[in-house]
């Protein structure tokens, strides 16, 4: 990508730096325009509130290309984030020009939440809009925070109106080569064995989080992921393939979810894309972190004093096929009611349960015991192979709508949908459709084969847990799983629990 950066003159330094200091007054924040007699020049940057992160768009002296760098303690722990996107109208990568940045702003937000790390949140960061044009004077924003513990920044396109392809989104993480990694194999499920790595010769596709380490234990630690992707575009992946430290951004594989749906979104102007998200700091700083759910929407399902987390018993891994069962799943609201557990979850084939009665008599012995059920659906549709029933009940507004009101009738207050096996943007839809269909019947929502968390447990609190984890099930599909375990179980404490509510099963 080739940018260009105007240089400034003495005065207009002068005057942007006293403009700065200004704004540094108010806000608490460095964000200032200059030139630098290095083989970089930066032309903006903006600092977390403790001080400790910066990150700046710099420019190359020689051709003016411009990227992203982040620094922890003063040190460069990611010296390169590439930037810019391809539309189907023009592009805004090639001949890229930075025009100025806006006023920083401080971002002071508390929220409370009903699950996950803890109850009262904070989204506290220093927000810095840069403002880029292409040669044909269109524009295109990078919105940049800086937080205590990461960096999220997004593209934004403010002017305009119509509807565009995004062919392919250019932002590229360079890691230093001797940083330590641990990533995932990227599958449509998210069910891959985490792999340590000391550099980046293993290139292939990969799967959010992602894991690095610079200058040891106590150096700096950080973790690439994304947040509040919504129905204007698709969920991405990691790719180093064409350089083993540089891990670009990529859509979905056109061949995901039986090759049905775009693998490239479709925009609408004015657009913002997700927050692409670096939880950054100490070990202990990534992990506590609830930088994903901190960026993204809040709740859009108004009160949600309905939705209640607990534990529930559950009869697959011990009975594959035990809700065919009827005394089977018996057994398991007893053992609901003795451990005081408030659920039990009825998983898949429970429109075959025999041995003694069906669903509706379960569902009468669940609640005589004080437990209430939880049930599980096919995602169905052409997108997946799966024959499992139910299927197919989940999948248009209308049969959701039929279904969720048979539910509550029936006093089952949540659901378990299954086998998504895509992140294209019509599957992004489909998971928006079921959390805000269910939230007008007042019933939780758990993903199985599914997509990793997104921050979508902010914005629709009655969305309990996800899978996206190669978990406890594994053990039942056969050895493969027993000897890799304890290191896989050892890692994904520090990447994928981080990011989300994982459910390990």
């Amino acid at each position: 990508m080739k940018t260009h950066c105007n240089p400034l003159t003495g005065a207009a330094i002068h005057s942007a730096r006293q403009s700065r200091i200004r704004v540094v007054k108010k806000a608490s924040v460095v964000a200032y325009l200059l030139c630098a007699s290095a083989a970089f020049a930066q032309v903006a940057r903006v600092d977390s509130p403790n001080g400790k992160i910066s990150v700046g768009v710099d420019s190359r002296k020689e051709n003016g290309e411009c990227f992203l760098a982040v620094k922890y303690k003063e040190q460069t722990v990611i010296p390169e984030i590439s930037l810019g996107l391809v539309r189907s109208d023009q592009s805004f990568g090639a001949d890229l020009k930075f025009i100025g940045a806006d006023a920083p702003k401080r971002i002071e937000e508390k929220y409370a939440a009903i699950h996950g790390k803890r109850s009262e949140c904070t989204n506290s960061a220093n927000e810095v809009v840069m403002h880029f044009e292409n040669p044909d004077k269109s524009k295109l924003d990078v919105i940049v925070r800086a937080y205590n513990d990461g960096v999220a920044f997004r593209y934004a396109f403010p002017e305009g109106e119509g509807s565009y392809v995004v062919k392919d989104e250019l932002t590229a993480y360079t890691i230093p080569e001797d940083a330590k990694r641990w990533m995932e194999r990227w599958v449509p499920s998210n069910e891959n064995l985490y792999t340590t790595m000391a550099n980046g010769d293993l290139q292939q596709e990969w799967g959010y989080p992602a894991l690095f380490n610079v200058g040891g234990e106590d150096g700096c630690w950080y973790l690439l992921h994304e947040a509040d992707v919504d129905r204007r575009y698709c969920g991405t992946k990691l790719s180093n393939q064409a350089d083993k430290n540089q891990y670009k951004l990529t859509f979905p594989n056109p061949r995901d979810g039986n090759g049905l749906g775009e693998s490239q979104p479709t925009i609408n102007l004015p657009w913002e894309s997700p927050w692409r998200v670096i939880i950054l700091g100490s070990l202990a700083d990534v992990v506590e972190s609830t930088l994903v759910k901190d960026v993204s929407t809040p709740s859009k399902i108004g009160d949600a004093e309905w939705v209640k987390p607990g534990k529930a018993s559950w009869n697959y891994w011990s009975h594959n096929h035990g809700t065919r069962d009827f005394k089977i799943v018996c057994e398991f609201a007893d053992l609901a009611a003795e451990m005081g557990w408030p659920y039990t979850l009825i998983d898949w084939e429970w429109d075959s349960m025999g041995n003694g009665g069906n669903l509706e008599d379960a569902l009468k012995y669940i609640q005589s015991k004080g437990v209430t059920p939880l049930m599980w659906y096919n995602s169905g549709g052409p997108h997946t192979g799966v024959p499992a029933t139910p299927r197919d009940r989940m999948l248009t507004h209308e049969s959701r709508m039929k279904e969720f009101a048979k539910l509550k009738e029936l006093g089952v207050v949540g659901v378990k949908v299954d086998f998504f096996e895509s992140e294209k943007q019509d599957m992004i839809d489909y998971y928006l459709d079921i959390l805000e269909d269910a939230a007008q019947f007042e019933i939780m929502v758990y993903f199985h084969g599914c997509i990793v968390p997104r921050g979508w447990s902010r914005t629709y609190p009655n969305l309990m847990t996800l899978e996206g984890i190669r978990g406890a099930e594994w053990y039942n599909n056969g050895p493969q799983f027993t000897r890799p375990a304890p290191e896989h179980n050892t890692i994904v404490t520090f990447t994928r629990n981080v990011v989300g509510p994982m459910d390990y099963t």
